[in-house]
């Protein structure tokens, strides 16, 4: 699935209808207004756009649909909406709210099944599944899933549920590294090599940007989509200047 013309995704982290920020899951800083950062960020040339409501999982409640759509209203470029999207009815608000893509993580984790009933009903070009793990040197793989916004850990490995979330079909998936989250210290590089060496989707990088040589990195390890959100929303670095960094090192970028 690996396409070749790389992606820029800023990513809105949504916590009571505000964009926020944390490091490591926790610690959130407020970033503006969901609406004004879609815009300028279409207006800068992302690609793609990402919406999380990063509490609805654990508050046991649905994506805030409203805000869903007045971003979509702005939004000229695929935009997936993830949190509190728990089965088929909920995914189909969120794409009628004027979502193109939907992302989900704890639900599909709970019950996988949900992972095909989403394809079956929307197509495999609008479901991503999120994964979010944290370094666990008992693990095969040495990373282990975790759920409900980063605060459960489930004792599975990551890279089997990996592999099993790509036999369902899914063409992208999200894994975001619990330690590297908010750091800008760089993306968890070996997760993303090894995603993509043993599964078909295209792997978004996601958690850790910090400085543009960050998404080369990510890039040269296999990623395809260049998920961030800190350093955008806070001004350290500019799409353009990114498109433009990652062009002068040879590489395809929409």
């Amino acid at each position: 699935m690996q396409s070749s013309v790389l992606r820029i995704m800023p990513c809105l982290d949504m916590h009571h209808g505000r964009v926020v920020k944390g490091v490591h899951f926790v610690n959130l800083r407020d970033a503006g207004d969901p609406v004004a950062c879609a815009q300028a960020y279409c207006q800068a040339g992302a690609d793609e756009l990402a919406l999380l409501d990063i509490t609805a999982t654990v508050e046991n409640r649905p994506t805030m649909l409203e805000v869903v759509r007045r971003v979509a209203e702005v939004t000229r470029v695929p935009f997936t909406v993830g949190g509190g999207i728990t089965d088929v009815a909920s995914a189909a608000a969120v794409l009628e709210a004027g979502a193109d893509k939907v992302s989900v993580s704890s639900a599909a984790f709970r019950r996988p099944e949900l992972i095909s009933e989403l394809i079956d009903q929307f197509g495999p070009e609008r479901v991503t599944v999120a994964i979010d793990v944290d370094h666990n040197p008992q693990m095969p793989s040495g990373y282990e899933v975790y759920i409900d916004g980063g605060r459960t850990a489930t004792g599975v490995d990551a890279l089997q549920w990996a592999k099993r979330v790509n036999d369902y079909g899914v063409r992208v998936i999200l894994p975001t590294s619990k330690a590297a989250d908010g750091a800008q210290t760089g993306y968890d590089l070996p997760l993303i090599r090894l995603l993509r060496a043993h599964t078909q989707a295209e792997i978004v990088a996601s958690g850790g940007a910090g400085r543009l040589e960050h998404f080369l990195q990510a890039a040269q390890a296999g990623a395809t989509i260049l998920l961030a959100a800190s350093v955008f929303h806070f001004g350290l670095i500019k799409i353009p200047e990114l498109k433009a960094y990652l062009r002068s090192h040879g590489l395809p970028v929409r």
